[in-house]
């Protein structure tokens, strides 16, 4: 009998320990904000954000980002991440979310002239090995992709118009290297 309340309150003083020294979540208590689904029909290709190893998908209605493996969506004031460009998402605490996603530069939606568009295959392929060898880096004049197409826009080159999200206008189509 002695050896069972011996245990009990061991169990009971482990318990109590974890809940005190356990971190609360930045979130406790409030609801995660309801992410809209996301219905992407092919692949999406993307723009290197200059200075970064972050990339940008311009056709994608939403602000959608690849970085270090993995597929990155803010939403209403939270951030979800997946290992696929259309899901399934899950919601990501802020402490989690890379720096480089919450300090990107403020143009990103502008791609440079002659900025590489990616398609999704050499990315899923490549961004190993372009953040490994710091491919990005040694670059001297970024190549022209044969698909590029120059975007004309009313806030200065971002994508999409106003807001800067939306589907490009191409004026032809090609294939991308």
């Amino acid at each position: 009998m002695m050896k069972h309340y011996i245990l009990a309150t061991l169990v009971s003083l482990l318990i109590l320990s974890a809940m005190i020294f356990t971190p609360a979540a930045s979130n406790a208590g409030l609801p995660l904000p309801p992410l809209p689904p996301l219905i992407i029909p092919a692949p999406p290709p993307v723009f290197l954000i200059p200075g970064t190893y972050t990339y940008f998908a311009p056709e994608v209605e939403v602000d959608l980002f690849f970085y270090g493996g993995y597929w990155y969506r803010p939403h209403g004031g939270g951030w979800y991440s997946s290992s696929h460009y259309g899901g399934p998402w899950g919601f990501i605490e802020s402490n989690r979310v890379p720096g480089v996603l919450i300090n990107l530069p403020s143009g990103y939606r502008n791609v440079p002239p002659g900025h590489e568009r990616i398609p999704y295959g050499q990315l899923k392929k490549n961004w190993k090995t372009w953040e490994h060898n710091k491919h990005w880096d040694k670059q001297e004049k970024p190549k022209k992709s044969k698909a590029f197409v120059k975007q004309k826009s009313g806030d200065g080159g971002s994508f999409g118009g106003k807001s800067g999200k939306g589907k490009s206008k191409e004026k032809g189509k090609g294939k991308g290297k």
